[in-house]
This record gives structure tokens, sequence and C-alpha cells, in this order.
């Protein structure tokens, strides 16, 4: 999402957040919730370049991003944590690096993503490829 074309929106009962794109799609956000964007990246990869330009750009444009090294705190359980936060958030970003498919972390997030799609309406998945193909993820994987 372009932030020319991101607005966001108060519902001024519930405190209702709406992000809106050019092309008129728009996700609600649950009163209560605690992110509205998961960010799901193989650290030693990503996370100091692309990462952490994309959840620049995300808070910047008031978008509460979970990116594991600002949210997680020490000596706190990091599983429950990472799957509470994926089913919380409406949009989750998978972003898919070369060595995103060898993390058994990142292959737990995509499966639980994946699970929350199916189950929620409303929850996406807008994944990112960087500097790989859909076929190579695929390959890989399996």
């Amino acid at each position: 999402m372009d932030d020319a074309n991101l607005q966001e929106s108060a519902g001024p009962e519930l405190g209702q957040v709406t992000a809106q794109s050019s092309s008129s799609s728009s996700v609600p956000v649950e009163p209560g919730q605690e992110f509205e964007v998961f960010l799901s990246f193989k650290g030693e990869d990503t996370r100091k370049t692309f990462t952490d330009c994309l959840y620049c750009c995300l808070t910047d444009a008031g978008i509460r991003a979970f990116r594991d090294n600002e949210e997680l705190h020490v000596g706190e359980e990091i599983g429950p944590k990472l799957m509470r936060s994926i089913e919380q958030s409406k949009i989750c970003i998978p972003i898919f690096s070369k060595g995103y498919a060898s993390s058994k972390w990142c292959l737990k997030e995509v499966t639980e993503m994946v699970k929350c799609m199916k189950k929620a309406t409303g929850h996406l998945i807008m994944p990112i490829f960087l500097d790989v193909t859909p076929d190579e993820k695929s390959r890989r994987i399996h």
C-alpha cells in the first residue's frame, strides 16, 4: 500500500480504523486488536534492510505492525506470542527471502497464517518475494 493512497478513518463509536488503498479495498480493525499487520521474515536475510524499511513505513503511516525484535521481550516465551500476534493481525506479510524456507519458525508462522486465513473472514496474507520467485520457494519447501 502506497503512503499517498493510505487513508485512516476512525469510527466514532468503536474506534474502528480502516485502511484504504487506491483499489477501494478496506481492512477494518477490531477494537482492542493489538496489531494490524504481522511481518514474518528471516532475520539474517532482511531484518536490517527491507524489513526495517517496511516496518518504519507502516508505523510512520500510523499502522500498528508486529516485528519480532520490537515486540518480544527477554525471557518471554516466543511461540505463543508469535502465534497470538498472527491470529490478532488482519494482514500478515511473509517476506520470502533466500533463507525463509530453511527456518522452522518462518514455516510455523506461514502455516499459522494459512490456518487463520481459512477460519477467519477478512484475514489476509500479502506475500512479498524478495530476491526469489514463488517457484523457488515451493521447491525449497518440498
